[in-house]
């Protein structure tokens, strides 16, 4: 399995089920057209792009293309880079019929397609790390509480402080908030955000 650098963004759990088949990478889904009313995930992608760049891997029908049009305009475009799958007519092994426009999306092409996207699309590949992704400690809600970012008379203005120094959004949910804490640092590398934060 390939690794690669930039965050992929595809429309849904299904396109990212078939993704993480074939390659080691941060995939975040727009959840459809949720996307678009969704302020949270939209700051997140932008930290994302200026960290990491984006990828933008939706289907080819028309519903992609209004997913990716928008995403173009949300991020800057110099952090981004299009991938983009061939127009293949049939249906998704679990759907009863086909879609509105008979078009197969990203969750049912092969895997070679897959890759083939990606790399066309200018994706860099970690070819030196082990094909074993390193396994890494998450940051858990209990993490949270104990780290006194939940559950205490402070915690909210602890995390204010934190989301400002990360360059998040202010108004960020406590989950929004740990999602985006897990995709960014490993737990010991965020603990050394919070021990700096408290000096």
């Amino acid at each position: 399995m390939r690794a690669i650098r930039e965050v992929i963004v595809v429309e849904g759990r299904y396109d990212k089920n078939a993704l993480r088949q074939v390659v080691d990478a941060t995939i975040i889904e727009t959840n459809g057209f949720g996307v678009f009313n969704d302020r949270e995930k939209q700051a997140l992608l932008r930290k994302l792009a200026a960290e990491r760049g984006l990828i933008i891997l939706t289907d080819s029908d028309g519903a992609g293309f209004v997913i990716r049009n928008f995403l173009k305009g949300a991020v800057p475009k110099s952090q981004i880079k299009h991938a983009y799958i061939p127009d293949v007519y049939g249906k998704e092994r679990r759907k009863t019929t086909a879609g509105k426009e008979g078009k197969i999306g990203v969750e049912g092409m092969r895997p070679d397609v897959l890759l083939y996207a990606l790399e066309r699309a200018g994706a860099v590949f970690l070819d030196d790390r082990p094909s074993a992704p390193a396994v890494r400690s998450a940051v858990t809600k209990g993490d949270f509480f104990e780290w006194g970012l939940t559950g205490s008379a402070d915690s909210k203005s602890r995390r204010e402080a934190l989301l400002k120094k990360l360059g998040l959004p202010e108004r960020m949910t406590t989950n929004a908030f740990l999602e985006a804490v897990n995709i960014l640092f490993s737990k010991e590398s965020f603990m050394e955000v919070l021990h700096e934060l408290s000096r």
